[in-house]
C-alpha cells in the first residue's frame, strides 16, 4: 500500500510521481486526517504471472468535510500506468468534489483530467471565478469530454499531454485546484439543511453513475479479473456512493 506517504509505491513514473506528492502534501492540510480500513483484498492487489503482470495500489483516508480521499496508483503489462484520485466530499458541507485521472501508455500522457465538480444546482461564484482564471490559458490543447462527463464543472480540464509543457500546465492547474479546495474547506461550515444536504447526497450518487459509464475503466480490468470482480471493484471502490 502507500500508506500514509503516497511516494512509497513500486510506481517509478517522475511526473505521476510528482503529482502523487503534491497530492498527498496538500492532503496532509486538512483537519482531523486519518487512515480508512478498506477490504484488503483490494488494498493492495499484485500480480507476476507471465502475460498476467499488473499492481493496484489504493489509499483511503478521510477528513473534516470529506468522507473519503481515495488515491489509486496502477501499472498493467510495463505499458499503462494510471493515477485515480477523488476527494469526495461529506454531504453536510459546501465542497466540490476534486477529481484527477492521467492515463500513460507506453511515453505517451493519452488522458490527464482535473475538475472541481459541483455538489448542487448551487452556482458558486467566487470558485467559479478562482476556476476561470487558472485554466483559461490553457483552453486551445483542451479535449472534448465523453458523453457521460455532463458532471463535471465548465472548468473541467481535459487533455493529451504532449510536451512537458503542457505536462507543467497540467500540475499547475492541479496544485491550484487544490489550493481553491483546501481553502474552500478551512472556512465551510457543515449545514443542517436537509435539503442541501440530500441534493449534495443526489449529485454525489450521481457523479458515482455517470463514472462508472466510463467502459474504458472496466475494460481495462477486465483483462485482469472477470466481470464479477470488476463491478464489485467498480461499486465498493472507485465509486461507491
Amino acid at each position: 500500500m502507500l500508506t500514509n506517504s503516497p511516494t512509497k509505491t513500486k510506481l517509478d513514473d517522475p511526473f505521476i510521481l510528482s503529482l502523487v506528492r503534491n497530492i498527498g502534501e496538500k492532503r496532509s492540510l486538512l483537519d482531523n486526517l486519518e487512515s480508512i480500513e478498506v477490504n484488503p483484498e483490494f488494498s493492495n492487489i499484485v500480480s507476476d504471472k507471465k502475460g498476467r503482470i499488473f499492481y493496484i495500489e489504493n489509499e483511503f483516508h478521510k477528513a473534516r468535510g470529506f468522507r473519503k480521499l481515495h488515491i489509486e496508483i496502477a501499472e498493467f503489462s510495463n505499458n499503462l500506468k494510471i493515477l485515480h484520485c477523488v476527494f469526495f466530499p461529506d454531504p453536510l458541507f459546501n465542497i466540490p468534489i476534486f477529481g484527477l485521472d492521467l492515463v500513460k501508455v507506453n511515453d505517451i500522457i493519452s488522458a490527464a483530467i482535473v475538475d472541481l465538480s459541483p455538489i448542487s444546482k448551487e452556482i458558486n461564484v467566487d470558485l467559479n471565478n478562482y476556476l476561470e482564471q487558472v485554466n483559461k490559458k490553457v483552453l486551445t490543447y483542451k479535449r472534448t469530454l465523453p458523453s457521460w462527463g455532463n458532471i463535471f464543472s465548465e472548468y473541467v480540464f481535459f487533455a493529451s499531454l504532449k510536451n512537458n509543457a503542457e505536462k507543467q500546465d497540467f500540475y499547475n492547474i492541479v496544485d491550484k485546484y487544490l489550493l481553491i479546495l483546501i481553502e474552500l474547506t478551512k472556512k465551510t461550515l457543515p449545514d443542517s439543511d436537509l435539503k442541501l444536504i440530500h441534493e449534495r447526497i443526489h449529485y454525489q450518487k450521481r457523479y458515482c453513475i455517470q463514472q462508472m459509464k466510463n467502459e474504458k475503466t472496466s475494460s481495462v480490468l477486465q483483462k485482469y479479473f472477470d466481470k464479477e470482480w470488476v463491478e464489485r471493484y467498480l461499486k465498493e471502490i472507485l465509486f461507491d456512493f
